[in-house]
């Protein structure tokens, strides 16, 4: 009774507030409508009518009922604007006029569009994968099918139009070019790329967006552009959550799991999701050298774990100003095997055998603070992000029949700071302008503890090993390197007419320093690198759209590649018994100056993208191959600057739904690259040889590749669907060696269950014809053949649950006014 009588007096409050004083005898007015999703044709239900007056202060409102039709009543005469928002879709408002010559307005049915932008704030998976071309990007929304790919970021990686990871170092590459960098929710990871992308579990991405012409507003990093990675985050009324558990197997069984969950109700958001990646993994190969008929055997084994932590708040404090904060807690455990097999001709086998322990823990703290004026679209956001990563690694080295060096212990500590501070403001100067301006902080700073037990060469001796040397502890080495990086920009975008542009500009100062302090039997050696730059980085695009039917597109923008963490690092990377990975102090960034165009015409059941781009990088840091002056058999790879290189290309891609029950997304890229780099050869037999007989030149490699994926989804009922994948990667020369076409083939099915749906059980095979293997030949600095394995053959098994939401969430929605998101997602 109590429950009664106070709903009673709240519902006489509202009748009170939204007719205060009023003369009795005024006539209200009715507006109705129906909503429809204009992508699939489709009701719309659930979703917020909000009806406000000419001061933009909200009246009443109501939701849409599952047929997508409303009708909100007791409007009082006079101008208001009709406002249909719905989270994922573009808000559509209309202004309508309540009068005595029209008090029952019906405006029909209403189209509402998907808003890129903003899905993130939707949890809910689609069932396909679609591809949507913007301006300044291609945004792939992941659907269950890819999902069912692997149970991590790097799996999912390969099936996206022009990006290609590769299996042996897991780094990534867009349009052919490693330089690209990866960002999680918009920001940049801490994490080094390659176990990146291992850690991010595939179910806990929503969207990638691949951005190949950013404009000022963002960083200006990557010479090929940014792989964005958007995470799942809900924030719709009531508790809502999604289940997922995966398992996949080919040699060894790999499991994968995550939960998101939600709670939202009046000004607070709560969200949290928990992800994992557990299971060994086998790495396999092999490399002939044809000069010295010697065989190197390859077997590498890891063991992973990795947990991730997302925690969340969102504080609603009223119309206009939200306060966001979350925290990510990621930990990574990782013991790696493998063994190195060098068969030389009437020799006893080599072996190098080893073991390495790594743990890491990524912690990353976010705030955010938006705030809206009264003028709509007029906005500023301050976001704050610390992050810090910290990792262990003991790795063991044992040598039988080899000589030189004996067994060993590595042990790596690394620590690495990182702050972002980002200030953004937005004005719609009016209904055809924007100006947005914003200032950035940038600071980072890595600390690289290395001690070994090993012996080296004492480098006051010139001479090559086993022939009377000299030897020393190897030294012990404290990297540190700090970057500094604070900017402005500013853009500004106009629309008239079929035409929009927006210009923009980015200036930024950089201070880098490094520092490596060498510790051994020689006393204390110092290495120091210092840089200091001002850059100014355009950029421009333009959009003409004659009709619905037909976009087209222009963009320029200037762009840098600051060397990464990797590339600079003097401490040795990696060694196998001929060859070491070692980065270089004195690498100076690159610059890359770009244009694209692109065309884009809607057809009646999908679209259809092409594009060309061309580039000019200044500067290029490339790979360069070096021989061992302590042991003229070994190679040392490292980096270098080199001159100015081009490259230029061609890009289709295609969503299409031929029948009601056939969808498919098809994508073709093709690029001419050139490439500098500096390689050394002997002029003398290497029996004979000594480091005098060294040689070194500027190698350049003139490159086309292509390559081509389809993807085929066959829905055969309501509740069941199957899919087909391929891939074909076009051979592709480097400046070591020539990598030979890979094709690949999957297949797979989905099925979903229970009421509307919620569950979801899938089955994928990758590989089916076992043909993924990286087969290279090459005659630098040494005329070799190769091929490594990776188990591409694997079947996947995944079931996931939604649970929450239905109508209950909708009845909750009613009560709020805005259900747009104002905070943001992130990790690491």
């Amino acid at each position: 009774m109590k429950n009664i009588t106070l709903l009673c007096m709240l519902f006489l409050s509202v009748c009170a507030y939204a007719n205060p004083t009023e003369n009795v005898a005024a006539r209200h007015g009715t507006i109705s409508g129906r909503v429809i999703d204009a992508s699939l044709n489709q009701p719309l239900p659930y979703v917020n009518v909000i009806i406000k007056d000419s001061n933009d202060k909200t009246i009443t409102g109501g939701i849409t009922q599952d047929d997508g039709t409303f009708q909100i009543e007791n409007i009082p005469e006079g101008e208001v604007t009709l406002s249909v928002q719905y989270i994922g879709f573009k808000t559509l408002k209309k202004v309508l006029t309540i009068s005595k010559d029209n008090y029952t307005i019906n405006v029909g049915d209403i189209y509402l569009e998907e808003d890129i932008a903003s899905l993130d704030e939707v949890t809910v998976v689609a069932e396909v994968t679609t591809i949507q071309q913007k301006v300044d990007r291609k945004v792939i929304t992941i659907g269950k099918d890819l999902t069912t790919s692997g149970p991590t970021a790097g799996d999912i990686m390969n099936n996206l139009p022009s990006v290609n990871v590769d299996q042996q170092t897991g780094n990534i590459s867009l349009r052919g070019n490693e330089n690209v960098r990866v960002m999680v929710d918009g920001k940049l990871s801490n994490v080094p790329i390659a176990q990146l992308l291992k850690q991010i579990p595939s179910t806990s991405i929503k969207q990638i967006e691949l951005i190949t012409n950013p404009s000022a507003k963002y960083n200006p990093e990557g010479m090929s552009g940014i792989i964005n990675i958007i995470l799942h985050k809900n924030t719709t009324i009531g508790f809502n959550g999604n289940i997922n558990v995966g398992l996949t197997k080919e040699i060894f069984a790999k499991f994968n799991s995550s939960i998101d969950m939600n709670y939202r109700n009046g000004k607070f958001n709560f969200y949290g999701n928990y992800g994992n990646n557990i299971g060994q993994y086998a790495n396999y190969g092999e490399i002939e050298r044809i000069d010295s008929e010697t065989t190197q055997a390859f077997d590498f084994g890891n063991k992973n774990k990795s947990h991730l932590y997302k925690v969340g708040v969102d504080f609603y404090m009223n119309d206009n100003n939200t306060v966001s904060f979350f925290t990510n807690q990621n930990l990574f455990n990782g013991i790696g095997e493998g063994t190195t097999a060098v068969q030389f001709p009437n020799q006893p086998l080599q072996l190098q055998n080893f073991n390495n322990d790594t743990e890491n823990v990524v912690s990353q703290y976010n705030g955010i603070y938006n705030h809206k004026f009264n003028k709509e679209g007029e906005k500023i956001d301050l976001e704050v992000d610390y992050s810090v990563f910290e990792q262990d690694e003991v790795a063991n080295f044992k040598f039988t029949n080899i000589p030189f060096p004996p067994n060993y212990v590595d042990f790596v500590n690394t620590n690495r700071d990182q702050t972002v501070v980002n200030l953004d403001y937005t004005n719609p100067l009016d209904d055809k302008t924007k100006l947005e301006v914003g200032a950035e902080a940038r600071l980072f700073e890595t600390n690289i503890d290395y001690n070994s037990t090993g012996l080296s060469v004492n480098p006051i001796q010139d001479a090559i090993p086993n022939n009377g040397d000299e030897f020393i502890g190897t030294p012990s080495t404290d990297f540190v390197y700090k970057r500094d990086i604070y900017s402005l920009y500013a853009t500004f975008g106009k629309t008239f007419e079929k035409w929009s542009y927006q210009v923009g500009v980015r200036a930024e100062t950089v201070t880098e320093d490094a520092s490596a302090l060498s510790q051994s039997e020689n006393g204390l050696e110092n290495n120091t690198f210092e840089n200091d730059y001002i850059q100014v980085y355009p950029s421009a695009f333009a959009t003409y759209s004659p009709s619905e039917k037909n976009t087209y597109q222009m963009s320029v923008s200037r762009r840098v590649d600051r060397p990464g963490l990797q590339q600079v690092n003097p401490i040795r990377e990696w060694s196998t018994p001929l060859v070491s990975s070692f980065g270089n102090t004195n690498l100076q960034p690159q610059f890359t100056n770009s244009v694209e165009f692109n065309y884009t015409r809607n057809l009646e059941n999908g679209s259809v993208t092409g594009g060309v781009f061309f580039r000019l990088v200044e500067d290029e840091i490339n790979r360069a191959v070096f021989i061992d002056r302590l042991d003229i058999n070994k190679n040392i790879l490292t980096y270098d600057n080199f001159e100015n290189t081009t490259a230029f290309g061609i890009e289709l891609s295609s969503n299409y739904r031929p029948t009601k029950w056939w969808s498919l997304n098809a994508s073709f890229d093709l690029f001419a690259r050139k490439q500098k780099g500096i390689a050394e050869t002997l002029t003398q037999p290497l029996d004979v040889a000594t480091a005098n007989d060294i040689e070194r030149s500027t190698i350049e490699v003139d490159n086309i590749v292509y390559n081509l994926r389809w993807f085929n989804n066959f829905k055969v009922t309501k509740q069941l669907n199957l899919s087909i994948f391929t891939m074909y990667r076009g051979e592709e020369k480097g400046l070591q060696f020539t990598r030979k076409p890979m094709f690949m083939l999957n297949t797979g099915l989905r099925y979903s269950f229970l009421e509307d749906n919620r569950a979801t059980f899938s089955f994928n095979y990758s590989d089916i014809l076992n043909t993924m293997k990286f087969e290279f030949e090459g005659d630098r600095p040494y005329p070799q053949v190769g091929e490594f394995n990776w188990e591409s053959n694997t079947w996947n098994v995944a079931l996931s649950y939604r649970f929450g939401g239905g109508k209950y969430r909708a009845l909750q929605r009613k009560n709020r006014d805005d259900n747009e998101k104002s905070g943001s997602g992130g990790f690491m």
